[in-house]
């Protein structure tokens, strides 16, 4: 299966929701549903690793398909917003090299 790319992601999911009447929820509607799926993934992370074990009612979900839930909000936020993701990522990852240059102790290299 070839990786896509953010800007395919974002396309594919502006066609998703192109399909619906209702389109994009508004940013604050967004934003709750984000934190709602970054709760899912932080129980089922707190399931798998954490000191919380799951109650025998409850079923597997995959931390992958939580991940998904989120990314999946998220490029919802950035298409309704305008944001292009890949430019958002330059921009932290430039902050993170600039600002943060000397802040973690670097591997050894070999």
């Amino acid at each position: 299966m070839k990786e896509k790319s953010m800007k395919e992601i974002q396309n594919e999911v502006d066609q998703y929701i192109g399909q619906f009447k209702e389109g994009y929820f508004s940013p604050l509607a967004m934003t709750a549903r984000l934190a709602e799926e970054l709760g899912e993934l932080a129980r089922e992370i707190n399931h798998r690793y954490g000191e919380k074990p799951k109650k025998s009612s409850e079923g597997d979900k995959a931390i992958e398909e939580e991940l998904g839930d989120v990314l999946f909000v998220l490029v919802c936020m950035a298409n309704s917003l305008n944001i292009d993701l890949a430019q958002a990522h330059d921009l932290v990852m430039n902050k993170f090299t600039v600002r943060d240059a000397n802040r973690w102790t670097r591997k050894e290299e070999k």
